[in-house]
C-alpha cells in the first residue's frame, strides 16, 4: 500500500505550529482520532512513544515518520504534516523535522505496515519532494502534491 492510496485531506496538515516532538505527536494524534471511532489519541499516542522508544522515527533531512501498530484498528491511517518551524525529534542527522508522515496500522497486519513504510520512505528519498512539500502554502497544496507524486 501506498502513501497515496490512505492519506486523505483531512489527514493532511500544513504549517502546524509545533514546539517539541511530544507535541507534535500528540498533534499527530488527535488528527488520527478524529478519523476513527476506535480510538482516542492517547492510545495512539501510546502507540507512536512505544515505537521511539526503540529508536527516533526522524530519518534525515528534515523528515520523520512516526508509526505504530494499533490493535483492534480496522485500515491504515496516514497523517501528512509540516510545522511552522522545525522541531527537535532526534533524528538520525540531529537536525530538526518539519515533514512529518505518521502511519497508524492495524497491530495485525505486519507485512502490509512494512511495505508502506519502504513505499513512504522511497518516495521521501527524493530531495525534490521534500523541497516541493516545504514550498506548500496550504493543505490543499500539499495533499496534491503527494497524491501526484510517483
Amino acid at each position: 500500500m501506498t502513501l497515496q492510496n490512505i492519506l486523505t485531506l483531512a489527514c493532511t496538515e500544513c504549517a502546524v505550529p509545533a514546539n517539541s516532538k511530544k507535541h507534535i505527536l500528540e498533534t499527530i494524534c488527535n488528527i488520527a482520532a478524529d478519523q476513527t471511532d476506535q480510538h482516542d489519541c492517547s492510545s495512539l499516542l501510546e502507540s507512536l512513544l512505544n515505537r521511539e522508544k526503540m529508536g527516533s522515527t526522524g530519518i534525515g533531512n528534515g523528515i520523520a515518520i512516526p508509526h505504530g501498530k494499533v490493535a483492534h484498528m480496522s485500515k491504515a491511517i496516514a497523517i501528512l504534516l509540516t510545522t511552522e518551524k522545525a522541531v527537535n525529534f532526534d533524528a538520525i542527522d540531529n537536525k530538526p523535522v518539519d515533514i512529518f508522515i505518521c502511519l497508524f496500522v492495524p497491530q495485525d497486519c505486519t507485512q502490509e505496515h512494512l511495505e508502506t513504510l519502504q513505499s513512504i520512505a522511497k518516495l521521501f528519498s527524493e530531495r525534490k519532494i521534500a523541497k516541493q512539500i516545504r514550498k506548500c502554502t496550504d493543505k490543499q497544496a500539499l495533499f496534491s502534491l503527494i497524491q501526484q507524486a510517483s
